[in-house]
């Protein structure tokens, strides 16, 4: 069993969906300074997190929807997964983003399935509290294993493609670990480090 698991936020998507997020409340900037940080593995992945999420307080849940609708994909995104499914391989997606993206994205790149965190809403409005399955530096990894245990994938038999600090986790249980236009502390767990916004620059490496 064949398995490729990609992270979401600057590798299948072209951008962070929290800093989108913050734009409407005029906070992209301040969000996108903490994002980076935590990317480059400068702060705790569940504090920057919570914290983050805490200033989307207020937001209406039909303008979450509405921007994860329309996040910008990454050049090749489509292309790739496809190409992936046909040469036999489970294409799923872990994301310390959040589900209103990962499942929107889910239906038009056609992944297998995604692992992702729950922004709480409460009366049609975030509540500035998150919950799920990714919330931990630590969290891509241990979901990675299990997974494998799941399908009977071993680490020979499984590609991740990551960009961030929070993407190291599993990069530790996979023969084929890529780096896709990734910060500096990821490219140095990685075997194959592709630097052009072409996730299609992938596949003679995966096939």
């Amino acid at each position: 069993m064949k398995l490729a698991v990609f992270d979401f936020d600057s590798t299948l998507m072209d951008g962070e969906t929290i800093d989108f997020l913050a734009e409407p409340l005029g906070l992209k900037e301040k969000v996108a300074v903490i994002t980076e940080m935590a990317m480059r593995g400068e702060l705790d992945f569940f504090e920057s997190l919570t914290t983050r999420v805490q200033l989307l307080e207020g937001l209406p849940e039909k303008k979450v929807d509405e921007i994860c609708r329309n996040l910008p994909f990454m050049p090749g995104a489509k292309k790739t997964i496809q190409t992936l499914k046909n040469q036999g391989y489970r294409v799923v997606v872990f994301s310390g983003g959040f589900r209103n993206a990962t499942s929107h994205a889910e239906k038009v790149l056609g992944f297998d399935a995604d692992f992702s965190n729950i922004l709480h809403a409460k009366d049609g409005r975030l509540t500035g509290l998150v919950g799920g399955e990714m919330m931990f530096d630590f969290s891509k990894g241990d979901m990675l294993k299990r997974l494998q245990r799941l399908i009977g994938a071993t680490a020979e038999e499984t590609v991740v493609v990551g960009d961030g600090a929070n993407d190291r986790s599993m990069f530790a249980y996979a023969e084929k670990r890529i780096a896709f236009c990734a910060k500096e502390i990821l490219k140095k767990e990685a075997n194959i480090v592709i630097d052009t916004k072409d996730l299609t620059k992938i596949l003679p490496y995966v096939s």
